[in-house]
């Protein structure tokens, strides 16, 4: 089962491996054609009933197929408004091949038309596709009374107009479906319809669900430049808190804070102007610090960073443990944090960012392959009860029941401190995202940032110089 919007990033993620939209929706067309040929036999009234987006193309892909039966199309709204260019080349293939097409800008004229859906003996319903939530309006609403009160099958593509595939908010006036054609997969609630229901598989490749790509980063980016990032540490080192601390603002908070030893903090400010730095006395992270932390932290409602640069001195990994055990939102742990997780029970939200080293001091897997131990890494998730993010060569995302593989990237990215901006990336992205999803879509991104850097394998890439990457690799590319 899958929803409306994890079906658009598999869709995006599937073009990024070379399975164009084009080809899914000639595939989508030809189910849909299938389809109706099983309810009905060459001859038979077929009335499509589109919308301008691609869920409308897929069903002009389908009337391709259908030149046994008597099929007439009709197009809510002007073809000149048809909202992708895919679907607007298959209406267009279908004017040129002389096909009986009509445009119906408003639903006054749709009552013109009428007299087709009323003799219709099949009703092809590809208004609205998921993504799609509320009442239905008009042309739409006058379209789904009517297909509602015509005596036809009404096959609905992929869901039934007005249906929701995510939230589960259905219109109260959307079309009921006799039957559904889905594709890829089912959706939520599909299944509790009173209509029969088509799974068709359309050439999607396994991949494009298991392998993090640019779906996934459009599906997690931030839609406002909101939120706050709370870096906790330094120390021992300064470089580590302040490239996670840069990587957020990089990936769209608002205020990135650094909270470090007094010692080290004007250090940490020298790096960049844009951080805000909060000293606190002592000269490392110790358990006099945790509860001020938490509070702060609690009360501004921040994504945590817990780890970087923190070392390992007894008092700190106390601290740490103090720290988790009170504090309840959402953080990502890294670095030396990382080793006290296993014997803490905290009930906030965490990802954890191991290295492969640091996985296996964590009780995970000890490989030198992340992605061949990818069951065994999801079944430590599923143990430690937090999302994981294993760093490699190939990353391995995972929260115990879903797994992402994670293949973007350069050999340069070894040199220290692209792991720290990992963690600001994906605490950035932990502001609107579920943590997987925020943790798949922060692997892709830092690993993008270090491609655009690095235009081949070259190496001499530098943490700090990835920066620059983050915006683009975290919009452009996606849109790609």
């Amino acid at each position: 089962m899958i929803t409306g919007e994890r079906m658009a990033a598999v869709d995006a993620n599937a073009a990024a491996l070379g399975v164009l939209r084009k080809q899914l929706m000639e595939s989508s067309g030809h189910a849909i054609a299938r389809e109706i040929k099983t309810v009905a036999d060459p001859g038979a009234r077929v009335v499509v009933v589109a919308g301008r987006g691609n869920n409308g193309g897929d069903a002009f892909v389908a009337v391709r197929f259908l030149d046994a039966y008597d099929v007439t199309t009709l197009l809510l709204g002007r073809a000149d408004l048809i909202g992708t260019d895919i679907a607007r080349e298959n209406w267009d293939a279908l004017q040129q091949a002389d096909y009986d097409i009509r445009e119906v800008p408003d639903s006054s004229a749709l009552a013109a038309d009428s007299p087709a859906l009323d003799e219709a003996d099949v009703i092809v319903d590809a208004m609205l596709g998921t993504g799609i939530s509320g009442d239905l309006r008009e042309p739409a609403a006058t379209a789904a009374a009517a297909i509602n009160t015509a005596d036809a099958t009404v096959v609905s593509v992929d869901v039934p107009s007005g249906f929701d595939a995510d939230g589960g908010d259905h219109a109260s006036n959307g079309v009921e479906a006799d039957r559904v054609v889905t594709f890829h997969d089912t959706k939520p609630g599909l299944d509790d319809l009173d209509a029969e229901i088509t799974v068709a598989d359309i050439g999607i490749p396994a991949t494009a669900e298991r392998f993090a790509g640019p779906g996934d980063v459009a599906l997690a980016r931030p839609r406002n430049r909101d939120g706050r990032v709370f870096v906790i540490g330094g120390g021992p080192y300064t470089g580590a808190p302040a490239l996670a601390a840069q990587a957020a603002l990089r990936g769209g908070v608002e205020l990135s804070f650094v909270a470090a030893p007094d010692s080290v903090a004007g250090e940490i400010q020298s790096y960049a102007e844009d951080l805000i730095v909060q000293p606190y006395g002592r000269d490392r992270l110790s358990p006099d610090q945790a509860d001020d932390l938490v509070e702060t932290a609690e009360r501004h409602d921040d994504i945590v960073v817990l780890g970087p640069g923190l070392g390992t001195a007894d008092e700190t990994l106390e601290a740490t443990r103090q720290f988790l055990e009170s504090y309840t939102g959402p953080a990502v742990v890294d670095a030396d944090a990382l080793s006290v997780v296993p014997e803490v029970d905290t009930a906030a939200t965490l990802v954890c960012t191991p290295n492969r080293r640091e996985l296996a001091r964590m009780g995970g897997p000890d490989t030198d392959s992340l992605r061949d131990a990818a069951d065994e890494i999801e079944a430590f998730a599923a143990d430690l009860g937090h999302v994981v993010l294993a760093k490699g060569v190939d990353d391995v995302i995972t929260d115990g029941e879903r797994t992402r593989i994670c293949r973007a990237g350069t050999p340069g990215m070894k040199v220290g401190g692209t792991g720290d901006l990992l963690a600001g990336i994906v605490a950035a992205l932990l502001e609107e995202a579920d943590p997987l999803e925020a943790a798949t879509a922060g692997a892709y991104v830092n690993g993008v940032a270090g491609e655009r850097l690095a235009v081949s394998d070259a190496l001499g890439v530098l943490a700090s110089e990835m920066l620059d990457e983050i915006p683009a690799a975290l919009w452009r590319e996606a849109d790609e």
